[in-house]
């Protein structure tokens, strides 16, 4: 009997598609094992993992170094954050207005933050703005730039989500006698949230990496304070490999919370 477009697409595997999964599965795993063997050799042959490049980890103040360095990450990713998801909502607000003289001002501001990279924008707050008397700290010349770039692609991730609540719902708050904004707000926008959650994770999660940036402006964060390690100690596997378990722990953190807060509440 032929299978239709929606059987193959949507239907359960057959038991030989699954074989096939299992068998192509187990090939993957194998060579990403030998791949992680080979870098392991490479690092050892290079003399990277010895335990003398490891020792200065046991000392209290190197983690003290770097508790400094993550507490700097997380000060200029949090303030990022709340930038971008603020202006994030007042461009969604923009580009979904009646107005003209509203819309399209908030379609080119977005635009061009998330066409502009963020790097640039770094050096336009470090190098650019002190040029004409606009002075500012290492963090917000992080920090803003950051949050800038970040809301840009944040009010396009609400834009999704408010264009993913059917449009009934926007009319029965109408019937219920709720102005435009009230609808919007009180009905349409949490639904649109909920859409959303993982999408705004990820952006979350990008403005904790964005946060390497702060070598430009000499800003201490973890990757910075990373570097100056290495610097003393010469000692490059083993302090990125520490480093960067550090962000995977961080990202994680975000992602379970956000995680509990998408949650249903019953």
């Amino acid at each position: 009997m032929s299978r239709t477009l929606e059987d193959i697409l949507f239907g359960a595997p057959r038991p030989r598609a699954i074989a096939i999964t299992r068998v192509m599965s187990v090939v993957a795993a194998g060579a990403l094992l030998l791949m992680a063997a080979g870098i392991v050799a490479r690092f050892r042959s290079a003399g990277q993992l010895d335990g003398r490049l490891w020792e200065f980890f046991g000392w209290q103040t190197t983690w003290a170094f770097l508790g400094k360095g993550l507490l700097g990450t997380l000060a200029s990713a949090a303030m990022a954050g709340v930038i971008a998801l603020t202006l994030g909502l007042v461009l969604l607000l923009g580009r979904l207005a009646p107005s003209r003289l509203l819309r399209w001002p908030s379609i080119a501001v977005i635009e061009f933050l998330r066409g502009t990279p963020t790097l640039l924008l770094i050096y336009v707050c470090f190098l650019v703005l002190p040029s004409i008397g606009i002075k500012m700290s290492t963090y917000w010349m992080l920090t803003l730039p950051i949050g800038l770039s970040t809301a840009a692609v944040v009010a396009e991730v609400y834009r999704a989500g408010v264009l993913a609540v059917p449009r009934g719902q926007t009319d029965a708050a109408l019937s219920l006698g709720m102005t435009p904004i009230q609808g919007f707000f009180l009905i349409v926008f949490p639904q649109a949230v909920r859409y959303i959650v993982p999408a705004l994770v990820a952006q979350l999660v990008i403005v904790v990496k964005d946060t390497t940036f702060g070598y430009v402006v000499t800003y201490g964060e973890l990757m910075q304070n990373a570097k100056v390690l290495i610097a003393n100690y010469h000692s490059l596997v083993p302090v990125y490999l520490v480093v960067a378990a550090v962000y995977c722990l961080v990202n994680y953190a975000t992602s379970w919370a956000s995680r509990r807060l998408g949650r249903p509440v019953h």
